[in-house]
């Protein structure tokens, strides 16, 4: 029997760039929304880059489906901190079929953990020399709260122009 997703993929063939985080946060499974928390830079951030037009809702994460930005997660089942995930939250292979099937143009992981999970090595910020298939990889800083200390708008900023080029 297969499990819901605590946050459905919003994905689709060819969209320009999909966002990959390592599992949702309570705040957002509570919410039913990706990037929930209001201590969150997700939408903000999208907003200063000039990836939206406006300022989104973490409800309205439906809608960046018809800006060409998708999302999705490494763990689709469990919840919370990476420091209080399982040890095999991460799938991985799960990630990459999904991202072979719909072939973005960018996958970009919000966290150097969720890199580093779907890597398997550490990487820095900006694009990756590997792909998925034809997509290429891109490590953001966390627009976690909890990661202010390593926030960094010029990724996020290089990321767009990427995108836009």
């Amino acid at each position: 029997m297969m499990r819901e997703p605590i946050l459905p993929d919003l994905l689709q063939p060819g969209l320009p760039l999909v966002f990959c985080g390592t599992a949702a946060g309570r705040r957002s499974a509570q919410a039913g929304a990706y990037y929930a928390h209001p201590g969150n830079r997700f939408w903000r951030a999208l907003h200063a880059v000039q990836l939206t037009p406006r300022l989104f809702a973490p409800a309205e994460y439906p809608l960046l489906r018809a800006l060409g930005i998708g999302l999705t997660d490494l763990s689709k089942h469990h919840m919370g901190n990476d420091d209080e995930l399982p040890r095999d939250a991460f799938d991985v292979e799960s990630l990459r079929r999904r991202i072979t099937r719909h072939a973005p143009g960018v996958l970009a992981f919000t966290s150097k953990a969720a890199a580093r999970a779907a890597l398997g090595r550490p990487a820095g910020y900006g694009l990756q020399a590997e792909r998925i298939g034809e997509t290429r990889l891109f490590v953001l800083p966390s627009p976690s709260g909890q990661a202010r200390g390593h926030w960094d708008l010029a990724p996020w900023q290089a990321l767009a122009d990427l995108v836009r080029a």
